[in-house]
């Protein structure tokens, strides 16, 4: 069978029984269903939510399925300690989407036109406190270069302004804002597509950062290694993924702007909000039995569903000119950052592999740290230990003025002033060395029991519990 979400979950529900769980009782799309993820995430617990019962609608959500990289790593087919590497490696062999029949399509089994598309068929979740309204989290938007007539897909956020209409924010050098400017300066309404509901390979495809319109339906079926089926939306041309839950068609209309915002993005704060883009929706599109797919928006699912393309797409660019790359990550908790570890050869890799990355992500990445390849990037004690024994200030820390675009998600991106206002500034970006001295230079040994003496303790063959009894027997003998 096709990977969809349903096959997801459904593999999730399998390898990981206790970290799924159904809730049994009618919520609220106003806080009611992020606030059951809210009290999971105070325990510490990100488990995927399933609720069957939302109310003013007769569609089930799903919440936080992709909040752990266990759970991505197992969208890949892989481990937490490989998934990095994979993705890199899966992004260079892209696998072309294939075009099937309307007919064997599951998303055109409700089609919805006019007045009957109306989004108060979804449970649109409002998800926190100071949010302008519900907003779509986990939809990505389809569109066609007016130019090149190449579709291209981006994830960006999406308020319900009404039962036909849906904000759109995209963000300053994302492809979507000049796809759309094109349009504008030609007067035209632009024709787009939101998808909402499929395999993390696929949505991971739409936000991984790729050079040039389109190739993430490519790069989406490199992900899960299977072709992305595809099919002809109902009321334009624009290429849709035939298993997706469902699909909302519209236009943008040119020059036309609604209030939006304001919003809690993935740094979570609340920054950017104003007049902006909006979609009429003409059409939806979707399964007989849809589930309505969101992500915890401003919380852990938002950051580590977003940090994983990063990684392999800052894996996939430094590789390139940093041959010894072992890993990269981009920490869940503060996607400011990448941490990066390689087997060093010379001084001027470490440069090289940080200028690589924050090309990569040019308006979010704020620290990059290099790390030997004895350090998991994963493990955050040792990249702290590696900046606080292998860093000296002096040399080491590389300060880049200016770096980012002026303002953005980040709010360290604006100066504030007593009057409430604010003014949008660049950010600066820092490069921290954390290596030893490439070779031949020697550098003081680290402190490890070997390798062969630890693989040699059975745990559960020695290890007893404590008792007073083992005192005694102790001073017995």
């Amino acid at each position: 069978m096709p990977k969809d979400l349903r096959t997801f979950i459904a593999e999730v529900a399998e390898r990981y029984p206790d970290e799924i769980k159904i809730v049994d009782k009618e919520v609220e799309p106003k806080f009611g269903i992020t606030a059951v993820a809210a009290r999971f995430e105070q325990q510490g617990k990100h488990p995927a939510l399933f609720f069957p019962k939302v109310r003013n609608s007769r569609l089930p959500a799903v919440i936080n399925l992709s909040a752990t990289y266990e759970r991505l790593a197992l969208s890949l087919g892989t481990t937490v300690a490989q998934m990095v590497r994979l993705y890199g490696e899966r992004q260079t062999t892209p696998i072309n989407p294939v075009m099937v029949d309307t007919a064997t399509a599951p998303v055109k089994n409700v089609v919805l036109m006019g007045a009957d598309a109306t989004l108060d068929v979804l449970p649109i979740p409002t998800h926190n406190a100071l949010d302008a309204g519900p907003y779509l989290t986990g939809a990505f938007l389809v569109c066609r270069d007016s130019d090149s007539g190449i579709a291209n897909v981006g994830l960006y956020r999406h308020q319900r302004q009404g039962p036909h209409q849906l904000g759109v924010w995209f963000i300053k050098g994302h492809h979507g804002a000049y796809i759309h400017q094109k349009y504008e300066d030609k007067g035209q309404d632009m024709p787009v597509a939101i998808v909402i509901g499929h395999h993390p390979g696929v949505v991971m495809g739409s936000i991984s950062r790729l050079p040039g319109y389109g190739g993430e339906y490519e790069e989406a079926g490199s992900l899960m290694q299977e072709p992305v089926e595809l099919v002809k939306a109902e009321l334009s041309d624009l290429p849709v993924p035939a298993r997706a839950e469902i699909v909302i068609e519209g236009v943008i209309p040119a020059n036309a702007r609604a209030e939006e915002g304001p919003f809690a993005e993935w740094p979570g704060h609340y920054t950017e909000s104003g007049p902006k883009p909006y979609i009429n929706v003409q059409c939806i599109t979707m399964r007989r039995d849809a589930i309505f797919y969101d992500v915890f928006a401003g919380h852990r699912e938002h950051l580590v569903l977003g940090s994983l393309p990063r990684m392999g797409s800052v894996y996939r660019r430094v590789k390139q000119v940093v041959p010894g790359l072992v890993n990269v990550n981009v920490p869940a908790h503060v996607r400011m950052h990448c941490y990066i570890s390689y087997k060093k050869t010379n001084e001027t890799e470490a440069k090289k592999a940080a200028f690589a990355a924050l090309l990569t992500e040019p308006e979010n990445f704020k620290t990059i740290v290099l790390v030997d390849d004895d350090i998991d990037v994963f493990n955050e004690p040792e990249v702290m230990w590696a900046i606080g024994t292998r860093c000296r200030a002096e040399k080491d820390i590389l300060l880049i003025p200016d770096w980012s675009n002026p303002g953005g998600l980040n709010p360290a991106a604006y100066e504030y002033f007593p009057d409430g206002t604010k003014a949008a500034r660049p950010m600066t970006a820092m490069v921290i060395d954390a290596t030893k001295p490439a070779p031949p230079a020697q550098y003081p040994p680290r402190a490890l029991v070997p390798d062969d003496a630890v693989g040699e303790v059975d745990l559960e063959q020695i290890i007893k519990p404590f008792t007073a009894h083992a005192l005694t027997a102790t001073r017995q003998s």
